[in-house]
């Protein structure tokens, strides 16, 4: 039953009228009374006839007077009532109005089931489809597009930081290097003279340090341990994810359709992989690296921070003591790689 506190006026309200009980009956002099949420029908001797639910109160001859009711819209249903009292009918109206109003309409129901579908569609083309395209993008991807998507990634990097050194003796010495201390890693690696804070990066297998770390120390292991770190930190989130995270789904569905990304996606990569700083490596991961490569962290450690405040675990827990290691290059290569960037 629909709320019935705005007819509150009405409780009570009584009117004569015309009641039958039946087709076939003679019609009988009554009185009508409205009461919470039936329309009471007594005789003159107030005693009750009828008992009418408000609810499923019917019209007749809508708009025309005197009014005609019915107790339902069944047609089985010949129960009568006619009434002439202004008030009476505009009161009954009213009810009818409320009630009607108050009803499931299929439409707005289609409308409601409608509206809440289209918001669960955006809800999961916000939440779930980005994420479900990227992963399955990233299983389906093969190794020569990340290669693609790598090297066109470097061509947009050396724009803002120059070409990558390439000094013959010292690009062999880089790669012996990488050799030494990747060992099962299939990294392509570049020195660049300018632009990269550190190292970074790049879908393809691509890592890239910048010359400081070749000619601002007098050994290699720093150098190296930039290269554990990022070989770490490419393993622990794939580069490629990173950058379909960073490119969308538009980008992420026309590389899965069509194997191309926008020049306009590349840039705007580019310019963020020069501009933010890299995600931490956790401290145990690194230095599992550093022990299987058999290179100290107490180099890179400091080229982090001088003062050793913030690096102070991989100092302390440094898993090749100064005693026990070897040179990760030859002096000859070496002084080959700090000089990469003036041949």
């Amino acid at each position: 039953m629909p709320d019935m506190t705005a007819l509150t006026q009405y409780q009570r309200l009584e009117a004569p009228g015309l009641w039958r009980p039946r087709a076939e009956a003679q019609r009988l002099n009554v009185i009508v009374s409205i009461g919470d949420a039936t329309l009471t029908i007594t005789d003159l001797s107030d005693r009750a006839l009828a008992h009418w639910s408000l609810a499923a109160l019917h019209r007749l001859n809508p708009g025309q007077s005197p009014a005609l009711f019915a107790p339902s819209d069944a047609a089985e249903d010949t129960e009568e009532l006619e009434i002439d009292d202004a008030d009476m009918i505009t009161a009954l109206e009213k009810v009818r109005r409320a009630i009607d109003r108050s009803r499931p309409r299929a439409g707005r129901l289609r409308i409601g089931f409608t509206l809440a579908a289209l918001a669960l569609g955006a809800t999961l083309a916000v939440t779930w489809l980005p994420g479900a395209l990227r992963q399955h993008t990233l299983s389906v991807l093969p190794d020569v597009t990340r290669t693609a998507v790598g090297e066109r990634l470097l061509d947009r990097v050396r724009r803002a930081t120059g070409a990558p050194c390439t000094g013959t003796y010292g690009v062999a010495a880089l790669s012996r290097l990488g050799a030494r201390v990747l060992e099962g890693d299939q990294a392509r690696l570049f020195v660049m003279p300018a632009g990269v804070a550190g190292a970074g990066h790049l879908p393809g297998g691509i890592i890239l340090i910048n010359r400081a770390l070749v000619e601002d120390y007098p050994e290699p292991d720093v150098a190296a341990g930039f290269l554990l770190a990022e070989a770490e930190r490419a393993r622990q989130q794939d580069p490629m994810a990173a950058f379909l995270r960073h490119a969308g789904i538009v980008a992420t569905a026309k590389l899965l359709t069509t194997g191309t990304i926008d020049d306009h996606v590349l840039d705007a990569y580019a310019e963020t992989l020069l501009t933010t700083p890299p995600e931490p490596v956790p401290v145990e991961a690194l230095l599992a690296r550093f022990e299987a490569a058999g290179v100290r962290s107490t180099p890179y450690a400091y080229a982090l921070d001088k003062t050793g405040e913030t690096t102070l675990g991989l100092i302390e827990a440094d898993p090749v003591p100064l005693a026990l290691s070897a040179p990760l290059l030859a002096d000859a290569d070496w002084i080959s790689l700090q000089g990469i960037c003036a041949e």
